[in-house]
């Protein structure tokens, strides 16, 4: 029973003292996401060695084992995600949005320029950043990539929700032009159920109306 809580112990520490270093760091910090990996795999890792043992005492070393193995796959993929990010936003345009949930990379494209009104036929405006994100897509290519499609909610729900799939779709055709697998990317639309801003005002309907790129790494 002792070692069984020395076990728990030790994997708690861990996670403790990665978290502290993460505390220290600041929000801007470029490694932010790699330090959170960290964590979380640590985390993981301890938990799930803490289990293979036959005995107390090899389930105490195995979740020290699976802390260590855990926190650098975190840190990895944590990493990458910064390494990406940075450069993207070197690359593309102003009229993008891009956000590092820690987890994902969220590519906002604004569907008023990318497309006319009621339109799914790609207007020539951000072309250029779709192929900056479709070189950057083949650079980690241990990812997988969903396109979603987003409306306001004029018009039938019905409507909006067939546009907000052909806007994906055709979104997720200039990235395989590009280069990008077809086997990588997920078409899917949402329609006007995911909001991200008030639909009482144009501004806010201006927001919600978009095509986001989200790339998540494997495993």
């Amino acid at each position: 029973m002792i070692l069984a809580r020395s076990s728990l112990a030790l994997a708690a520490a861990a996670v403790i003292g990665l978290s502290a270093c993460t505390e220290m760091t600041s929000p801007d910090n470029p490694n932010r996401n790699a330090q959170t990996g960290a964590l979380v795999g640590a985390g993981i890792g301890a938990l799930i060695g803490s289990k293979q043992g036959d005995s107390a005492r090899e389930n105490t070393r195995n979740a020290v084992l699976g802390a260590a193995v855990g926190a650098g796959l975190g840190a990895v993929g944590g990493a990458a995600l910064d390494r990406q990010e940075a450069e993207l936003r070197q690359q593309l345009g102003n009229n993008v949005g891009l956000v590092n949930t820690g987890s994902q990379l969220v590519v906002t494209m604004p569907q008023d320029i990318l497309f006319a009104t009621d339109s799914a036929s790609l207007t020539g405006a951000l072309q250029g950043d779709l192929y900056t994100v479709a070189r950057s897509i083949n650079n980690y290519p241990n990812t997988t990539v969903n396109v979603v499609g987003h409306t306001d909610n004029t018009g039938s729900a019905a409507y909006n929700m067939d546009l907000s799939q052909r806007r994906a779709q055709a979104v997720s055709s200039v990235l395989i032009n590009a280069g990008v697998s077809a086997s990588r990317l997920n078409v899917i639309g949402r329609g006007e159920d995911q909001p991200v801003a008030d639909n009482l005002t144009a501004a806010g309907r201006a927001q919600n109306r978009r095509v986001e790129i989200v790339i998540t790494p494997n495993g």
